[in-house]
Protein backbone atom coordinates (compact mmCIF):
# COMPACT_ATOMS: atom_id res chain seq x y z
CA UNK A 1 0.00 0.00 0.00
CA UNK A 2 1.04 3.40 -0.39
CA UNK A 3 1.78 5.37 1.89
CA UNK A 4 1.55 9.42 2.64
CA UNK A 5 3.92 12.46 4.52
CA UNK A 6 1.09 14.01 6.90
CA UNK A 7 1.64 17.23 8.77
CA UNK A 8 -0.48 18.52 11.85
CA UNK A 9 -0.38 21.78 12.00
CA UNK A 10 -1.91 22.64 15.53
CA UNK A 11 -0.50 19.41 16.77
CA UNK A 12 -0.79 20.08 20.24
CA UNK A 13 -3.86 21.51 20.98
CA UNK A 14 -6.91 19.04 21.78
CA UNK A 15 -8.45 18.70 18.38
CA UNK A 16 -4.35 18.34 17.24
CA UNK A 17 -3.47 16.01 19.76
CA UNK A 18 -6.89 13.88 18.59
CA UNK A 19 -5.97 13.93 15.18
CA UNK A 20 -2.84 11.91 15.82
CA UNK A 21 -4.95 9.74 18.07
CA UNK A 22 -7.21 9.09 15.19
CA UNK A 23 -4.49 8.93 12.69
CA UNK A 24 -3.28 5.77 14.85
CA UNK A 25 -6.66 4.61 15.94
CA UNK A 26 -7.85 4.10 11.80
CA UNK A 27 -4.17 3.30 10.51
CA UNK A 28 -3.79 5.88 8.33
CA UNK A 29 -0.93 4.64 5.93
CA UNK A 30 1.55 7.41 7.45
CA UNK A 31 4.73 7.30 5.61
CA UNK A 32 6.55 10.11 7.60
CA UNK A 33 4.71 12.09 10.32
CA UNK A 34 5.51 16.08 11.07
CA UNK A 35 3.97 17.61 14.11
CA UNK A 36 3.99 21.27 13.89
CA UNK A 37 3.08 24.09 16.39
CA UNK A 38 3.85 27.28 17.42
CA UNK A 39 7.48 28.11 18.62
CA UNK A 40 6.27 28.03 22.15
CA UNK A 41 5.24 24.27 21.72
CA UNK A 42 8.19 23.40 19.52
CA UNK A 43 9.89 20.62 20.69
CA UNK A 44 7.77 19.23 23.02
CA UNK A 45 7.62 15.28 22.87
CA UNK A 46 4.13 13.52 21.80
CA UNK A 47 4.20 9.99 21.69
CA UNK A 48 7.96 9.80 20.50
CA UNK A 49 7.93 12.32 18.16
CA UNK A 50 8.84 16.22 18.65
CA UNK A 51 7.06 18.77 17.43
CA UNK A 52 8.50 21.35 15.45
CA UNK A 53 7.86 25.08 14.93
CA UNK A 54 5.82 25.45 11.94
CA UNK A 55 6.94 28.40 9.37
CA UNK A 56 6.48 28.63 5.84
CA UNK A 57 8.87 25.77 5.26
CA UNK A 58 7.59 22.79 6.63
CA UNK A 59 5.84 21.63 4.28
CA UNK A 60 8.18 20.42 1.66
CA UNK A 61 7.29 16.67 1.07
CA UNK A 62 4.47 16.96 2.53
CA UNK A 63 1.01 14.81 1.09
CA UNK A 64 -1.40 15.86 3.06
CA UNK A 65 -1.89 18.85 6.19
CA UNK A 66 -4.16 18.28 9.18
CA UNK A 67 -5.14 22.06 10.48
CA UNK A 68 -6.11 22.33 13.89
CA UNK A 69 -4.76 25.61 14.26
CA UNK A 70 -6.25 29.57 14.01
CA UNK A 71 -8.09 30.83 11.32
CA UNK A 72 -5.06 33.69 11.07
CA UNK A 73 -2.38 30.77 11.10
CA UNK A 74 -4.17 28.46 8.70
CA UNK A 75 -4.90 31.75 6.21
CA UNK A 76 -1.13 32.31 6.43
CA UNK A 77 0.18 28.86 6.31
CA UNK A 78 -2.43 27.93 3.47
CA UNK A 79 -0.34 29.65 -0.23
CA UNK A 80 2.66 27.58 1.47
CA UNK A 81 0.96 24.15 1.76
CA UNK A 82 -0.34 24.54 -1.54
CA UNK A 83 2.68 25.63 -3.04
CA UNK A 84 4.37 22.33 -1.18
CA UNK A 85 2.48 20.63 -3.36
CA UNK A 86 0.11 18.84 -0.57
CA UNK A 87 -3.59 19.26 0.45
CA UNK A 88 -4.76 21.14 3.24
CA UNK A 89 -7.68 19.40 5.01
CA UNK A 90 -8.34 22.71 7.56
CA UNK A 91 -10.57 22.43 10.60
CA UNK A 92 -10.33 26.42 10.94
CA UNK A 93 -13.50 28.33 9.77
CA UNK A 94 -11.23 30.68 7.27
CA UNK A 95 -12.06 28.95 4.15
CA UNK A 96 -15.27 26.68 4.67
CA UNK A 97 -17.51 29.44 2.84
CA UNK A 98 -14.96 30.38 -0.24
CA UNK A 99 -16.03 29.42 -3.74
CA UNK A 100 -13.75 26.65 -4.71
CA UNK A 101 -13.13 24.99 -1.26
CA UNK A 102 -15.28 22.03 -0.62
CA UNK A 103 -17.10 21.55 2.61
CA UNK A 104 -17.14 18.50 3.50
CA UNK A 105 -18.77 15.56 5.61
CA UNK A 106 -17.67 12.39 4.30
CA UNK A 107 -20.97 10.71 5.34
CA UNK A 108 -22.83 12.81 3.00
CA UNK A 109 -20.52 15.12 0.05
CA UNK A 110 -17.50 13.00 -0.52
CA UNK A 111 -17.65 13.35 -3.59
CA UNK A 112 -17.24 16.94 -3.46
CA UNK A 113 -13.60 16.12 -1.94
CA UNK A 114 -12.38 15.21 -5.23
CA UNK A 115 -12.96 18.97 -6.47
CA UNK A 116 -10.71 20.66 -4.26
CA UNK A 117 -7.52 23.13 -5.56
CA UNK A 118 -5.41 22.30 -2.42
CA UNK A 119 -7.89 23.18 0.36
CA UNK A 120 -10.93 21.59 1.75
CA UNK A 121 -12.48 22.46 4.40
CA UNK A 122 -13.94 20.58 7.79
CA UNK A 123 -17.03 22.16 8.85
CA UNK A 124 -18.35 23.81 12.21
CA UNK A 125 -18.77 20.78 15.06
CA UNK A 126 -22.56 21.57 15.74
CA UNK A 127 -23.11 21.74 11.65
CA UNK A 128 -21.15 18.51 11.41
CA UNK A 129 -23.45 16.27 14.11
CA UNK A 130 -26.61 17.53 13.40
CA UNK A 131 -26.26 17.03 9.65
CA UNK A 132 -24.85 13.14 9.96
CA UNK A 133 -27.88 12.97 12.36
CA UNK A 134 -30.42 13.97 9.52
CA UNK A 135 -29.16 13.41 6.34
CA UNK A 136 -30.73 10.63 5.79
CA UNK A 137 -33.83 12.35 6.01
CA UNK A 138 -32.94 14.50 3.09
CA UNK A 139 -32.67 10.95 0.92
CA UNK A 140 -36.57 10.59 1.75
CA UNK A 141 -37.79 13.59 0.86
CA UNK A 142 -35.79 17.38 0.47
CA UNK A 143 -35.29 19.35 3.20
CA UNK A 144 -36.44 22.63 3.77
CA UNK A 145 -35.87 24.13 7.13
CA UNK A 146 -33.83 23.34 10.27
CA UNK A 147 -35.07 24.57 13.81
CA UNK A 148 -32.13 23.94 16.19
CA UNK A 149 -31.00 24.34 20.16
CA UNK A 150 -27.43 23.23 20.33
CA UNK A 151 -26.18 21.94 24.31
CA UNK A 152 -22.63 22.68 23.37
CA UNK A 153 -19.88 21.11 26.04
CA UNK A 154 -17.14 23.43 27.58
CA UNK A 155 -14.43 21.67 25.74
CA UNK A 156 -15.75 23.15 22.48
CA UNK A 157 -13.82 26.70 23.64
CA UNK A 158 -10.42 24.11 24.16
CA UNK A 159 -8.36 23.39 26.92
CA UNK A 160 -9.40 26.96 29.14
CA UNK A 161 -12.88 26.18 29.27
CA UNK A 162 -12.47 22.10 30.57
CA UNK A 163 -9.98 23.47 33.27
CA UNK A 164 -12.43 26.28 33.88
CA UNK A 165 -15.37 24.35 34.42
CA UNK A 166 -13.35 21.71 36.89
CA UNK A 167 -11.85 24.51 38.47
CA UNK A 168 -15.17 26.08 39.11
CA UNK A 169 -16.56 23.13 40.22
CA UNK A 170 -13.80 22.40 42.35
CA UNK A 171 -14.24 25.98 44.09
CA UNK A 172 -17.81 25.85 44.28
CA UNK A 173 -17.26 22.62 46.77
CA UNK A 174 -14.89 24.01 48.61
CA UNK A 175 -16.96 27.02 49.60
CA UNK A 176 -14.54 29.65 47.18
CA UNK A 177 -15.30 32.29 44.86
CA UNK A 178 -15.52 30.98 41.56
CA UNK A 179 -13.29 32.83 38.66
CA UNK A 180 -14.60 33.55 35.17
CA UNK A 181 -12.01 33.92 32.67
CA UNK A 182 -12.77 31.61 29.27
CA UNK A 183 -16.15 32.42 29.52
CA UNK A 184 -17.97 35.73 30.23
CA UNK A 185 -19.91 34.74 32.96
CA UNK A 186 -19.34 31.57 35.84
CA UNK A 187 -20.39 28.14 33.49
CA UNK A 188 -20.94 26.09 36.44
CA UNK A 189 -24.12 25.16 37.53
CA UNK A 190 -25.16 27.56 34.15
CA UNK A 191 -25.75 28.08 30.78
CA UNK A 192 -24.61 30.64 28.59
CA UNK A 193 -26.72 31.32 25.58
CA UNK A 194 -23.75 32.97 23.09
CA UNK A 195 -21.71 31.21 21.44
CA UNK A 196 -19.36 33.50 18.89
CA UNK A 197 -19.59 37.23 18.49
CA UNK A 198 -22.85 39.04 17.51
CA UNK A 199 -24.23 40.00 14.07
CA UNK A 200 -26.43 42.40 13.13
CA UNK A 201 -29.76 40.19 12.64
CA UNK A 202 -29.15 39.52 16.32
CA UNK A 203 -27.87 36.09 15.74
CA UNK A 204 -24.22 34.84 16.51
CA UNK A 205 -21.35 33.72 14.23
CA UNK A 206 -21.77 29.95 15.53
CA UNK A 207 -25.26 30.29 14.89
CA UNK A 208 -25.16 31.42 11.46
CA UNK A 209 -22.63 28.62 10.85
CA UNK A 210 -25.12 26.10 10.94
CA UNK A 211 -27.49 27.68 8.04
CA UNK A 212 -24.30 28.73 5.90
CA UNK A 213 -22.21 25.48 6.06
CA UNK A 214 -25.43 23.27 5.89
CA UNK A 215 -26.81 24.81 2.80
CA UNK A 216 -22.97 24.35 1.32
CA UNK A 217 -22.82 20.55 2.57
CA UNK A 218 -26.24 19.71 1.57
CA UNK A 219 -26.57 21.38 -1.78
CA UNK A 220 -29.31 23.05 -0.52
CA UNK A 221 -29.07 26.76 -1.13
CA UNK A 222 -32.32 27.92 0.08
CA UNK A 223 -32.65 26.14 2.90
CA UNK A 224 -33.48 27.64 6.28
CA UNK A 225 -32.28 27.46 9.45
CA UNK A 226 -33.28 29.23 13.08
CA UNK A 227 -30.86 28.23 15.57
CA UNK A 228 -29.38 29.25 19.01
CA UNK A 229 -26.18 28.07 20.63
CA UNK A 230 -26.04 27.90 24.25
CA UNK A 231 -22.92 26.95 26.23
CA UNK A 232 -23.41 24.17 29.14
CA UNK A 233 -21.53 22.70 31.91
CA UNK A 234 -20.91 19.75 30.39
CA UNK A 235 -17.00 18.27 29.84
CA UNK A 236 -17.02 16.70 26.07
CA UNK A 237 -19.59 16.06 23.65
CA UNK A 238 -22.24 18.18 21.94
CA UNK A 239 -26.46 17.88 21.94
CA UNK A 240 -28.68 19.36 19.49
CA UNK A 241 -32.64 19.40 19.14
CA UNK A 242 -33.58 19.75 15.90
CA UNK A 243 -36.88 20.03 14.15
CA UNK A 244 -37.07 19.30 10.44
CA UNK A 245 -38.87 20.53 7.73
CA UNK A 246 -38.90 18.69 4.83
CA UNK A 247 -40.89 18.92 1.47
CA UNK A 248 -43.18 15.92 1.76
CA UNK A 249 -44.51 14.58 5.27
CA UNK A 250 -41.89 11.74 6.49
CA UNK A 251 -43.40 9.36 8.58
CA UNK A 252 -41.80 8.86 12.16
CA UNK A 253 -41.44 4.96 11.65
CA UNK A 254 -39.63 5.81 8.15
CA UNK A 255 -37.68 8.42 9.65
CA UNK A 256 -36.45 5.95 12.47
CA UNK A 257 -35.64 3.22 9.39
CA UNK A 258 -33.44 5.68 7.81
CA UNK A 259 -31.17 6.82 10.58
CA UNK A 260 -31.19 3.31 11.62
CA UNK A 261 -29.26 2.55 8.55
CA UNK A 262 -27.38 5.79 8.08
CA UNK A 263 -23.91 5.70 7.74
CA UNK A 264 -22.18 7.55 11.14
CA UNK A 265 -25.73 7.19 13.14
CA UNK A 266 -26.76 5.05 15.98
CA UNK A 267 -30.33 5.24 16.76
CA UNK A 268 -30.93 5.71 20.16
CA UNK A 269 -34.89 5.94 20.38
CA UNK A 270 -36.56 4.14 23.36
CA UNK A 271 -38.69 6.66 25.95
CA UNK A 272 -40.41 4.26 27.58
CA UNK A 273 -37.34 2.60 28.40
CA UNK A 274 -35.29 5.45 29.01
CA UNK A 275 -32.83 5.16 26.17
CA UNK A 276 -31.97 8.47 24.19
CA UNK A 277 -28.54 10.03 23.13
CA UNK A 278 -26.14 11.57 26.37
CA UNK A 279 -23.46 13.25 25.67
CA UNK A 280 -21.23 10.94 28.22
CA UNK A 281 -22.24 7.83 25.98
CA UNK A 282 -21.14 10.03 22.85
CA UNK A 283 -17.73 10.87 24.73
CA UNK A 284 -14.76 9.25 22.54
CA UNK A 285 -16.40 7.71 20.22
CA UNK A 286 -16.68 8.33 16.15
CA UNK A 287 -20.69 7.95 15.93
CA UNK A 288 -23.69 10.24 16.23
CA UNK A 289 -26.41 9.00 18.28
CA UNK A 290 -30.14 10.19 16.82
CA UNK A 291 -33.26 10.01 19.47
CA UNK A 292 -36.47 10.84 20.67
CA UNK A 293 -37.67 11.17 16.88
CA UNK A 294 -41.68 12.27 16.76
CA UNK A 295 -44.07 14.17 14.75
CA UNK A 296 -43.46 18.58 15.24
CA UNK A 297 -46.82 19.26 16.50
CA UNK A 298 -46.51 22.77 15.05
CA UNK A 299 -45.15 21.89 11.63
CA UNK A 300 -47.60 18.86 9.96
CA UNK A 301 -44.53 18.30 7.33
CA UNK A 302 -41.83 17.99 10.15
CA UNK A 303 -39.90 15.73 12.67
CA UNK A 304 -38.76 16.78 16.01
CA UNK A 305 -35.31 14.92 17.13
CA UNK A 306 -32.38 14.81 19.23
CA UNK A 307 -28.54 14.02 18.72
CA UNK A 308 -25.21 13.99 20.56
CA UNK A 309 -22.23 13.68 19.33
CA UNK A 310 -18.34 14.10 20.37
CA UNK A 311 -17.45 17.49 19.20
CA UNK A 312 -13.78 17.07 19.66
CA UNK A 313 -13.81 13.57 17.46
CA UNK A 314 -16.56 13.54 14.78
CA UNK A 315 -16.80 17.39 15.42
CA UNK A 316 -13.38 17.58 14.58
CA UNK A 317 -10.63 15.35 14.25
CA UNK A 318 -12.11 11.89 13.01
CA UNK A 319 -14.02 14.20 10.08
CA UNK A 320 -10.58 15.35 8.98
CA UNK A 321 -9.16 12.43 8.99
CA UNK A 322 -11.99 10.61 6.79
CA UNK A 323 -11.31 13.27 4.81
CA UNK A 324 -7.98 12.59 4.27
CA UNK A 325 -8.98 8.65 3.66
CA UNK A 326 -10.82 10.01 0.81
CA UNK A 327 -7.59 11.46 -1.12
CA UNK A 328 -5.84 8.12 -1.00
Amino acid sequence: MKQYNVAILGATGAVGREMYKVLMERKFPIGQLKLLASARSAGKVLDGHTVEEATENSFQGMDIVLGAASNDLAKRMAPHIKAAGAVFVDNSSAFRLDDGVPLVVPEINPEDAQKHNGIIANPNCSTIISLVAIHALKELSPIEAITASTYQAVSGAGAGGLAELEAQVRAYAEGKPLAAETFPYQIAFNLIPQIGSPCENGYTTEEMKMQNEGRKILHLPEMKVTCTCVRVPVLRSHSISLSVRTREKISVEAAREAIAKAKGCKLVDDLANKQYPMPLDTSDQDLVYVGRIRDDLVDDRALALWCAGDQIRKGAATNAVQIAELLV
